[in-house]
């Protein structure tokens, strides 16, 4: 495999990791939010709906998207009236990604928007801001590292995408041939060093997105870690709670001393 060959196989998977991230990013941020603030009737089901591209098998999520925009698919019509090509185009494999990236996203953002108390958007509001305001300047601000943590998890999983993408995209070399479709064809072929050069690339892709993530992470909680003061240091100066028990008077021991009734002893010093 050549130099040329590889860089623009990456190149390509780099391009639709980007779009499908870019494309699914509003839409399962916006219903992240509103799972986390919303309680309706079935949310059970809708929150199960959005796990399905998990856990069904990537081959069948890619053949559900066949049927839908083929050409005799309910969209197909549109698309061809339209004169628009999406099966076999490097758009089906950007699709194919998004589709089965979108789940990673929107649960982890409404776990990261669990996390903000409403109480602070409801503050927001008292203060002036419209409902959109305060979502962009109080709430999303709070969130962000969740969701920005669930859009590059998706984006990684958009990179290593393969069985939605080979249904609906195909294995087309120049065309839709990604990292994940170009190692799997050239082991079917035989071609052991085009498949290890491209495992090669693959790893160090998604190493790298792990890295950039880890290491952003840490750095927002170290962060977060030294911004907040100690309890030692609010008030240096105030007395422990030990010494101010210890030069209190004991309440048993006055309360004894004061309502002891005079003994024997005492009346008999008075005689």
């Amino acid at each position: 495999m050549s130099a040329a060959e590889l860089a623009a196989i990456t190149t390509l998977t780099l391009r639709v990791g980007a779009v499908a991230t870019a494309a699914i990013l509003l839409p399962a941020v916006a219903l992240g939010l509103l799972l986390a603030r919303r309680s309706f009737r079935g949310k059970a089901l809708v929150q199960a709906l959005i796990a399905l591209p998990m856990v069904l098998p990537p081959v069948a999520v890619g053949l559900a998207l066949l049927l839908l925009l083929g050409r005799r698919g309910p969209l197909g019509g549109l698309w061809s009236a339209l004169g628009i090509e999406l099966v076999f185009t490097w758009w089906a494999a950007a699709i194919a990604a998004g589709v089965v990236g979108f789940p990673l996203l929107a649960r982890a953002s409404e776990q990261a928007f669990a996390a903000v108390d409403p109480r602070y958007e409801r503050l927001a509001r008292t203060l002036g801001l419209s409902p959109l305001q305060a979502f962009l300047r109080v709430t999303l601000p709070l969130a962000q590292r969740g969701v920005l943590y669930g859009a590059l998890f998706a984006f990684t999983r958009a990179l290593g995408e393969f069985g939605a993408t080979a249904l609906v995209a195909g294995i087309l070399p120049g065309r839709t041939e990604t990292l994940a479709l170009g190692i799997y064809s050239r082991v079917q072929l035989g071609e052991d060093g085009g498949a290890l050069a491209l495992c090669a690339a693959s790893f160090a892709l998604a190493l790298a997105a792990m890295l950039v993530a880890e290491g952003w992470l840490g750095k927002e909680t170290a962060s977060e870690a030294r911004s907040e003061p100690q309890a030692s240091e609010v008030n240096p100066n105030r007395p422990q709670a030990s010494g101010v028990h210890t030069n209190q008077p004991q309440a048993s021991g006055a309360r004894s001393n004061l309502t002891r009734p005079p003994g024997r002893n005492d009346e008999r010093g008075d005689r």
